[in-house]
């Protein structure tokens, strides 16, 4: 390794070796001078040899050369001149990028050179011989020897820069645009295989840069410039994916912009939401994902319609229509019906990601399939307006298929919709942000599902029809498509139906067994009957004699049963609260364990590190002695031979052990120095002698010279004049032919000058009549517009005629509407004051009873109550409203020896007068002790209605004393 004062030297150095053809030579000087530790600070004179250095890796496409300079020369700009860095990088790329170029330049050159229409002529032996032992054509070859190492060499390219990039936080903008223009090389030639590990490498990037979060120069990807620029990648792989057709690729970087956002924890921008949702939409319609290709579809409409202000009404609408149509493209049934618990498990998880990127948040304990349904999607697009946003051909669409019961004509009123929808979408406007909306890729859906309802319609109708006439009503496929779409909808339990070939029939049936629906009758048939007989024959109730001792009791008891509820709900209360507090304690201890467990990882992958680290320099080192060692010996016996094949030289005196290689190096440079003295001066006495030589030979040639020049010059003098005189003779030959030639054709002159003159005549003729023709047709093309015009004209005025009267009769229908409705509320106004006018008088009569009760127990219980008052208080006879009438005989019937009892008003009245009529029913079955006038059915309807929200002390106390006894 040659050792240089300045920088510059080196510079120098390589290019005196580019120019005598030693580039080899020139790139390892400079990659001794940018790998040596003596050049470790940062100067001008680095760049300019580091420019020179990767011109020269790139045109000997030496990539790890490249690799390893770009990584020495991190390490000495890092800290000081980072832009240094970007430019020499920013060089790299732009001439691996133009070489790269400038081969398929030539591969397509060489492929037009090649490309003539006889193949035998221009191709040689050896080529056609090439062409058929390799079996491959000529631009397969080309590409092969001229473009694929070129490109090669440009894929390296990026992945050394972006392996160089990675940690950098300074240059995270020149990270992108290399991550962006090696997408777009991917793209432009459909390298897959390549655009699959430049995903990965990008995704390990993210990985380690969350993993190793320690590390000086690392970006922080929660600034908002980072994470802007991490997203635009991570959005031009999704699209570069797409293009490709890369579903699986696409899926996972849809994952990766998903994770990258809950990393940060902030959404981006509504535009690159808009692409996020669109690409969904793709990726979930190619894997067949319909439910969830709908919720991205609704997302994207949500997106466009509340951040796009600029977006036309025709594109809503086309947007709208294509949600719809793809929730109704989504199965009616669960495609899960009947499937394991691993399955179902697998599902869950399945569906908690794929929520998870179209934005739903699910409760992993839930059933995801009850939240992200079919139903819940079509309700919630009625509810957000997207219904009545979309087109008309598509509300009919969903109003037949979704709300209408048409088993026999299903189909065949929704033929024209479907044909009508076919032909909708297009490219929207550029206000959009969705390039392309196509219905007619619904339409295969939309024509399975309209099979399935008319199915499950007819099967609740009909329970046989003949094949051909189903077949008649279903005109979107052959008899043998349906059955296979009902073969999977009676699988998924969603219609129960049967094909006979045998008779030419399809049997229909119920969902439910039969056993199901027997096994339950005995069972319910003794329920039924044992109510009737509950209502028939009423158990007797004990009299309770606590009852009688305490009226009170009931109080007491629901006192104190509240007061043990109270007592209860405080206990488990404190019992959720104390394991609330144990859960927190144990989550704690858990986070503890588990940050003292990764601090202790970390430590250990530290000390792993650094052991790595010290082993690597250790065989460096100690590989560089060795390669030090192996020179110095190489150099050595150089020496020895070189000084052992001279004659008569005395052989220096060498020991290997005690000298070094700079000493071998410099005995070397002496050597080689005095050899090619040596060598110069026996050139110049051989130049002399050689200049003595030439000088004799052309002092002697010089009369030979002058003697055959002047020979020459008479034998050219002869020939010009022979010449001459030869041409003077044709000319006079070839003018006397052309004077008989003009003679010879004088004669025809007039024949001429005839047949001109007709020929003028007759195209003259010609060129008046279509000039007459082509007047005539241009006015018929001026009266049939004029015509045209007219016309539509008067179409114009019929057209906005009627509209002019379809509006007046719109208003006068919405003035009709909006009179009628006001007249509605008056009546129900009115309507509302007469009842409150009713329940008014209710509540006054209530008041007035309540006062005459606890008049009456006063008199009773109080200190001025009768002396024939009973000694005890009454016991209600336990009763049913059907019991009263036979009550009153019992009372009157009973012997006037017994002791006396307390009887109530009414029933003193009925005692004391027999021939009374019986006491009217009231609303609750018990008789009526009043003598109020029956009033009308509707004004008991009416009080029954204000009775219902009067409280329950009121009513207890207008019962009576009878009704309150039984209660207890």
């Amino acid at each position: 390794m040659a050792s240089f004062i300045k920088p510059e030297n080196a510079l120098k150095r390589a290019e005196e070796l580019i120019n005598v053809g030693q580039k080899q030579d020139a790139l390892q000087a400079l990659h001794d001078l940018i790998t040596s530790k003596k050049y470790r600070a940062w100067q001008k004179p680095l760049e300019r040899i580091m420019f020179k250095y990767v011109e020269l890796c790139v045109d000997m496409r030496k990539g790890r050369f490249a690799k390893d300079g770009l990584i020495q020369y991190r390490i000495v700009c890092q800290q000081v001149n980072v832009t240094s860095l970007e430019e020499v990088i920013k060089h790299f790329m732009h001439l691996s990028t133009e070489k790269a170029e400038q081969a398929r330049s030539q591969a397509q050159a060489l492929e037009e050179a090649l490309d003539v229409d006889d193949l035998e002529a221009d191709k040689r032996p050896e080529d056609l011989m090439l062409s058929y032992v390799s079996g491959e054509k000529g631009k397969d070859r080309s590409d092969r020897e001229l473009v694929t190492p070129w490109f090669k060499f440009l894929w390296e390219t990026y992945r050394t820069v972006l392996e160089i990039l990675r940690n950098n936080s300074k240059l995270e903008a020149l990270y992108a645009m290399t991550a962006h223009r090696a997408f777009q090389f991917c793209k432009t030639y459909k390298r897959t295989t390549e655009f699959r590990r430049l995903c990965e490498i990008i995704r390990n990037h993210l990985a380690n840069l969350n993993k190793y979060r320690d590390q000086r120069d690392r970006p922080d990807i929660s600034t908002p410039e980072t994470l802007q620029l991490y997203l635009d990648t991570r959005f031009e792989q999704l699209k570069v994916a797409t293009e490709l057709e890369l579903w699986q690729e696409a899926f996972r970087s849809v994952e990766d912009i998903h994770g990258l956002m809950c990393m940060v924890k902030k959404t981006p921008k509504p535009s690159l939401m808009v692409v996020y949702y669109v690409k969904l939409t793709e990726i979930f319609w190619i894997s067949k994902s319909n439910l969830y290709h709908a919720y991205a579809w609704l997302k994207l409409f949500s997106l466009q319609k509340s951040f796009n202000k600029n977006l036309s009404q025709k594109d809503l609408q086309l947007i709208a229509s294509s949600v719809l149509l793809a929730a109704l493209a989504v199965s009616p049934y669960d495609s899960k019906h009947g499937a394991s618990h691993l399955e179902l498990e697998h599902e869950k998880e399945r569906n908690l990601r794929m929520a998870n990127l179209i934005g739903f948040n699910l409760d992993s304990k839930l059933e995801s399939r009850d939240v992200l349904s079919r139903s819940n999607l079509l309700s919630e697009l009625v509810s957000k307006g997207v219904l009545s946003c979309s087109n008309q051909e598509v509300k009919d669409l969903y109003h037949l298929l979704e709300h209408e019961f048409f088993p026999l004509d299903l189909a065949t009123k929704l033929q024209p919709l479907l044909n009508k929808i076919s032909k909708l979408g297009g490219k929207l406007s550029s206000a959009s942000s969705v390039p392309e909306v196509q219905l007619s890729q619904y339409v295969p859906a939309l024509e399975k599902l309209a099979t399935l309802r008319l199915l499950q319609q007819v099967s609740k109708v009909y329970q046989t029809m003949k094949i051909e006439s189903l077949s008649q009503m279903i005109p979107f496929f052959d008899f043998s498509a349906v059955e296979k779409i009902s073969v999977d909808a009676v699988k998924q339990n969603f219609i129960a139906m049967k094909v006979d070939h045998s008779r030419n029939i399809v049997l229909f049936g119920t969902l439910g067994i039969e056993s199901d629906g027997l096994r339950d009758h005995l069972a319910v048939l003794a329920e039924s009957l044992n109510k009737a007989r509950a209502m028939i024959y009423p158990p007797v109730r004990k009299v309770s004699k606590t009852g009688e001792i305490l009226p009170d009791l009931a109080d007491i008891v629901d006192k104190e049963h509240k007061r043990l509820l109270a007592r209860k709900s405080i206990i488990e209360k404190r019992k959720e609260e104390q394991e609330r507090q144990l859960l927190e304690m144990e989550r704690e201890e858990e986070s503890r364990r588990l940050k003292l467990l990764k601090i202790t990882e970390e430590a250990e992958q530290k000390r792993l590190a650094a052991e790595y680290e010290q082993r690597k320099n250790q065989r460096l080192r100690r590989e560089m002695e060795e390669r030090e060692l192996e020179e110095a010996q190489a150099l050595l016996q150089e020496a020895e031979k070189r000084v052992g094949k001279k004659k008569g030289s005395r052989k220096p005196v060498l020991d290997s052990e005690k000298m070094t290689k700079q000493t071998l190096m410099q005995l070397a440079l002496t050597e080689q120095l005095r050899e090619r003295q040596e060598m110069e001066k026996k050139l110049q006495k051989l130049a002399k002698t050689m200049d003595y030589q030439e000088r004799a030979k052309r002092e002697e040639a010089a009369t030979l010279i002058e003697a055959a020049f002047q020979q020459r010059l008479l034998e050219e003098r002869m020939i010009h004049e022979r010449d001459q005189q030869l041409e003077v003779e044709l000319s006079k030959q070839r003018h006397e032919g052309d004077l008989k030639e003009k003679n010879r054709l004088a004669r025809m002159l007039e024949s001429k000058k005839i047949f001109q003159e007709r020929v003028i005549n007759l195209r003259q003729e010609e060129f008046s009549r279509r000039r007459v023709e082509r007047e005539e047709q241009i006015r018929q093309i001026i009266h049939a517009r004029k015509a045209e015009r007219e016309a539509k004209r008067k179409k114009i005025f019929y057209v906005r005629r009627e509209e002019e009267r379809i509006r007046i009769l719109r208003e006068e229908e919405e003035a009709r509407k909006r009179e009628e409705a006001e007249r509605r509320k008056r009546e129900e106004a009115e309507r509302k004051a007469k009842l409150d006018e009713i329940a008014e008088k209710q509540r006054q009569r209530e008041r007035e009873l309540e006062e005459k009760e606890r008049r009456r127990k006063e008199m009773l219980f109080g200190g001025g109550a009768p002396a024939d008052a009973p000694s005890r208080p009454y016991v209600a006879p336990v009763s049913q409203p059907l019991e009263s009438g036979a009550a009153a005989p019992a009372a009157a019937a009973a012997p006037a020896s017994a002791p006396a009892k307390y009887v109530p008003s009414f029933r003193r009245t009925e005692s004391s007068s027999p021939n009374a009529p019986p006491p009217e029913s009231d609303r609750w079955g018990s008789s009526r002790s009043d003598n109020r006038p029956s009033q009308p059915d509707s004004w008991r309807r009416d009080e029954r209605r204000s009775a219902f929200g009067s409280s329950r002390s009121s009513w207890s106390s207008s019962r009576g004393p009878n009704r309150g006894s039984s209660d207890h």
